[in-house]
């Protein structure tokens, strides 16, 4: 078993590193402090230097490259910020897989060469006022008329709602009950009948879009139907690399976190000497490297072992829930040896702990992916209704 890179994945985990760092801190600053997304020539940008292509097949303009290597880059953006490392996060690990994985010839020829030349962005539209863990609940209609899907209903939690392009819409097939009335329908942002609520204000995620979305009899191509009524056991299953990716991003912010820290904690000085003499300090150090290190194992684990499919639930789950947890124990350990510098706004760890508190929420909570893994080990799922 080797643990290490390959010469080509060190390059690939050095280019973007570098444009990283050197291009995106103030941009990251700015984001936070105006909470605005990643400027669109911003993202040409990404898409110009390859990174919103790296594991999207080369027929359509991607790389063609591993889902590990996709991460490596993912991980370096979220060091910065997960504002900025967003887009990179949709297009490699998001809902534009869907489209890859499960949508038409014409659909991924439209949709996949635009998003990896940054000019476009895709989101996805699950959640609903009542219906999150609970997805199989979800009440959004779609009805068949002639040619077209009609849809109805109402969207929530959507990240990127309002500012993105497309948005994977979760919907109900001929109101059949439970999941096998569920399936997917790519909507546009300009279609008629769509409109956003009003922008909401999370404890972190600033630079992060999130409305409630409105389908008003929303009309759209039959062609933009992903996957129909039935499907919804093949949309979860796209997840196992959108888990990995929200691992990464979290893995990303207690990374930089780490960083940080031993930074602040050779220079800062007390009693005469640097803080991080004192044993007290050395040890909140290591248990923070354990867990980035550990976490970053666990990623690296489930992507390499999925190859160019999809990870399994049970790696995927596992590596999620993990990170989900190590983030914010990372950051807040961070904050405490950096003391009132680590709680100022003027220094980027006290966002760094508001932005890692969402990963355990966001794209499933940390209890579900438990009980997904307990699922795994035994081999049967468990009826939560019953």
């Amino acid at each position: 078993m080797d643990f290490g890179l390959s010469d080509q994945q060190r390059e690939l985990q050095d280019a973007a590193r570098k444009f990283a760092r050197a291009e995106l801190p103030d941009l990251a600053r700015e984001l936070e402090r105006k909470d605005e997304p990643v400027p669109h020539d911003v993202l040409r940008r990404y898409g110009e230097l390859g990174f919103l292509g790296i594991n999207l097949p080369e027929q359509y303009g991607g790389l063609g490259l591993s889902h590990l290597d996709a991460l490596l880059v993912l991980e370096e953006f979220a060091q910065i910020s997960v504002a900025v490392a967003f887009p990179v996060f949709e297009a490699l690990t998001g809902p534009v897989r869907t489209v890859e994985h499960f949508g038409s010839d014409a659909l991924k020829a439209k949709i996949l060469p635009e998003v990896i030349r940054g000019e476009k962005i895709v989101a996805v539209a699950m959640s609903e006022p009542d219906a999150g863990t609970a997805l199989t609940d979800l009440t959004t209609s779609a009805v068949m008329d002639g040619d077209e899907i009609v849809l109805n209903g109402r969207k929530r939690w959507s990240s990127g709602a309002g500012h993105s392009e497309y948005y994977i819409t979760y919907c109900r097939f001929d109101d059949q009950p439970g999941a096998k009335g569920i399936g997917a329908v790519l909507v546009e942002k300009d279609d008629a009948g769509v409109s956003f609520g009003k922008r909401e204000e999370l404890m972190g995620f600033r630079g992060i879009p999130s409305a409630d979305i409105f389908l008003d009899d929303v009309r759209v191509p039959k062609g933009n139907m992903i996957i129909g009524a039935g499907g919804f056991g093949q949309l979860m299953s796209a997840f196992g690399l959108e888990r990995c990716g929200n691992a990464t991003m979290g893995l990303g912010v207690a990374a930089a976190a780490l960083e940080d820290a031993l930074a602040y904690t050779q220079e800062r000085q007390a009693f005469g000497k640097p803080i991080v003499d004192f044993q007290a300090v050395q040890i909140k150090l290591a248990e923070m490297a354990m867990k980035v290190d550990a976490a970053r194992l666990l990623i690296w684990r489930a992507a390499a072992s999925a190859k160019d499919g999809l990870p399994t639930v049970y790696e995927s789950s596992l590596a999620k829930c993990f990170s989900n947890e190590i983030v914010r124990e990372v950051t807040q350990l961070g904050v405490q040896v950096m003391g009132g510098y680590g709680y100022s706004k003027d220094y980027p760890m006290e966002q760094r702990l508001r932005d890692g508190f969402a990963w355990g929420i966001a794209g499933g909570t940390t209890d579900v992916q438990k009980t997904n893994i307990t699922s795994a080990m035994i081999g049967r799922r468990f009826n939560q209704r019953a």
